[in-house]
């Protein structure tokens, strides 16, 4: 159970706060946890049973919750488990990325309903708000008028400075610059009229599957997110923590070490820009790796060097991050097929067991679940959280 989701604290709230405080502390729980009856949210939620039965015929009368089967017991009557209704909200999620651009539209349960993707060789803003226009409209002429009503916003996933490329040729970089004076979440409140938020692509990754994903095992863990360039996320006490400017767990700025014995950071070694890098030295387009997942594996010849190479370096950041906090587990994930995954988590462990750990308790090595969607679903997660769930705090007792 979640502890920092029962800590919060309600002293000084009025009547209507503390109403509002326990319908997201019931609401959060059954999407943490899964349906459940009124009893046990009543235990969980250290709420009396009148006081969450109140809430939950509420919560169901407003349609964001509904009944489950019914669950026979040994004794008495069936307890009736209830859990969020999949038409209760529903979010927009955009991904922009330095390869490609996707749209999904989740239900309440964090389901993706409908997706739309854009791949591209640099962003070029016109081309993906133009994407965002034309994926929004399609999306929302395919729901019902109930539906649309229930839309609370859009959230984005984009990388922070998304121009700042030192390794990129003049004429990319060029490319990239008129993001430099584009405020995105502006653009994207005008077209699309919703309310809109922003965080950076790699920590909206880690909300995804902290909050729909294999995350939800663990209390506190660092997680790493491999895409074009590799980022990451930090969960401290069941919440991503994502600092003060929004940009913690910038797990790809961890210094490495270049083949030569120069310095370097992690996002220069361990992304899939280094495959593509191989790839275009040998004349084969590195767009397949975006748009054909079995081209993973086709290329075996130059993709199991990339995974050595990354699942070294994954294995000496791994206990980098552990030696600053105690993680439980390393999660890891990317935009690559599920097989590659799980091969690039076992290459890690074996590494890992290499390593010298003097003075570091060996955390966990685990595959996220959630995969190259992450960044889209965990961006659409924001404005259901913000208007409908508990934003638990770091435990500070």
């Amino acid at each position: 159970m979640d502890d920092g989701l029962v800590r919060s604290i309600s002293t000084g709230l009025s009547q209507k706060g503390v109403r509002d405080h326990n319908e997201r502390l019931l609401l959060s729980l059954l999407q943490r946890n899964g349906p459940m009856p009124g009893s046990d949210l009543s235990r969980l939620a250290a709420l009396s049973p009148p006081t969450v039965s109140g809430i939950l015929r509420r919560l169901e009368a407003e349609g964001l919750l509904e009944r489950g089967d019914p669950v026979r017991g040994k004794v008495g009557k069936p307890s009736i488990p209830m859990r969020l209704a999949s038409d209760g909200a529903f979010s927009f999620g955009l991904k922009i990325g330095r390869r490609s651009a996707g749209l999904v539209l989740t239900d309440f349960n964090g389901e993706p309903r409908q997706e739309r993707q854009l791949t591209y060789a640099s962003p070029i803003p016109d081309d993906i708000f133009s994407f965002l226009d034309d994926a929004v409209q399609s999306i929302t002429l395919d729901m019902t008028t109930q539906q649309r009503a229930r839309i609370c916003g859009i959230g984005i996933a984009a990388p922070f400075e998304m121009w700042n490329r030192p390794d990129a040729p003049p004429t990319l970089t060029e490319a990239f610059m008129p993001w430099v004076d584009i405020d995105i979440k502006l653009v994207v409140q005008d077209r699309t009229g919703l309310a809109v938020s922003l965080m950076n692509d790699a920590t909206a990754a880690c909300q995804a599957e902290h909050t729909y994903g294999r995350g939800r095992e663990f209390r506190d863990y660092a997680y790493f997110f491999i895409g074009a360039y590799i980022g990451g996320g930090v969960v401290l006490n069941n919440s991503v923590f994502e600092g003060r400017q929004g940009n913690a767990g910038a797990l790809g700025s961890l210094r490495s070490i270049g083949p030569n014995g120069e310095s370097m950071q992690l996002v220069d070694m361990a992304s899939i820009h280094q495959l593509e890098l191989r790839l275009r030295e040998v004349d084969l387009d590195p767009h397949q790796l975006w748009t054909d997942p079995e081209s993973w594996h086709s290329l075996s010849r130059y993709v199991d060097p990339w995974l050595g190479q990354t699942a070294q370096e994954l294995a000496k950041a791994a206990l980098s991050t552990c030696s600053v906090i105690d993680f439980e587990a390393i999660l890891i994930d990317g935009a690559f097929p599920a097989s590659v995954r799980i091969d690039l988590v076992n290459r890690v462990r074996r590494y890992v067991v290499t390593q010298d750990t003097r003075g570091l308790i060996q955390p966990r090595i685990e595959a996220g679940s959630i995969g190259g969607k992450a960044r889209a679903i965990g961006a659409a997660a924001r404005p259901i959280g913000s208007q409908f769930m508990l934003n638990a705090k770091l435990d500070t007792t």
